[in-house]
């Protein structure tokens, strides 16, 4: 065995798994306003960046071979209500980002976000009522957010709610508006994970959210669980499935991909990216080589592709 070790060329030669730049999807976060971008403090190297900065963005992840970028808005106070209002808003950050990067750069994918959490005043995905979130009535302002984004051009809908029977309402939706070829990457399998603080700040949410999400996020102890839910995201129309948080989950997103033969992806969470960036901060970790590694576990447990912050070092470091 240790023969097909010996050298560079070699491991090469006979790799089973292999990274390449059409695995990755890169999250960008879009702020209001103009110039520079602005650092978010627990993920060093992650920046919020204005719409003129997603386009600039967009056109590095198409150069780089990058197939798809996902965008989540970075909304402040003063747009926040106890409904989420302004997910319904069709010159919200994320539509205006959308149309300007379909602008520009037509030919890469664009991935939307569909929950509350960034524009209700309590940080959650829903709507709130007497202190539990509702299912039905937040479902129904989901479908409305999803149309708003496909009638911005988002070609990816991703579903991150986990509210029941929204992937067959939001399929619905989207069809009789006319947006039938807009896909859905359903968040079958979200945690309700201590490894997402780093996202909230940079959406702008940490501090707002009361309570906590673990009435709707599934509980981290199971595995059968999110079985079902993948069952019944496909059976309403996902087009593909995704789990989150990634590496803490590789057996669920093994599992999921092999169980169902349905493209399934894994996000590298925010938290994720933070620890590795920290460590090798702090000299612990080689920080490239840690990167890739993360990445490539991904891809060896069967996902079809992965978000991840690290998208663009990784894709520059593959076209090397």
């Amino acid at each position: 065995m240790r023969r097909l070790r010996r050298t560079d060329w070699v491991r090469r030669l006979v790799r089973e798994t292999r990274l390449l730049p059409d695995d990755l999807i890169w999250p960008i976060f879009v702020r209001e306003g103009g110039g520079e971008p602005v650092p978010v403090a627990s993920m060093p190297g992650v920046f919020r960046l204005s719409v003129e900065g997603c386009v600039e963005a967009a056109l590095r992840a198409r150069d780089l071979g990058i197939p798809v970028v996902a965008l989540f808005p970075f909304t402040g106070t003063e747009k926040r209500d106890e409904f989420g209002t302004e997910a319904l808003n069709a010159h919200n950050l994320v539509c205006r980002a959308t149309r300007a990067i379909k602008k520009a750069v037509p030919d890469i994918g664009i991935l939307c976000d569909v929950a509350l959490d960034p524009y209700t005043s309590h940080g959650h995905d829903g709507i709130l009522r007497e202190g539990r979130i509702v299912n039905d009535e937040s479902v129904e302002i989901l479908c409305r957010q999803a149309v708003v984004q496909a009638e911005a051009g988002c070609d990816i809908i991703g579903p991150s709610d986990m509210m029941d029977g929204r992937v067959a309402c939001i399929r619905a939706a989207l069809d009789e508006a006319g947006h039938g070829d807009a896909l859905i990457m359903s968040y079958a399998a979200k945690y309700a994970s201590a490894f997402y603080g780093p996202f909230r700040d940079a959406v702008g949410s940490n501090t707002l959210l009361k309570g906590d999400k673990r009435t709707y996020q599934m509980d981290y102890g199971n595995a059968e669980e999110a079985v079902r839910e993948a069952e019944q995201d496909i059976a309403e129309g996902a087009d593909m499935i995704m789990v989150k948080p990634g590496l803490p989950y590789l057996d669920i997103v093994s599992r999921l991909a092999h169980e169902f033969a349905m493209p399934t992806f894994a996000y590298q969470t925010s938290g994720e990216y933070a620890m590795i960036m920290a460590a090798a901060g702090n000299g612990w970790l080689e920080e490239e080589r840690a990167m890739m590694e993360s990445l490539s576990a991904f891809k060896r447990a069967g996902a079809a592709g992965v978000l991840s912050y690290f998208s663009p070092r990784a894709a520059a470091l593959l076209a090397r």
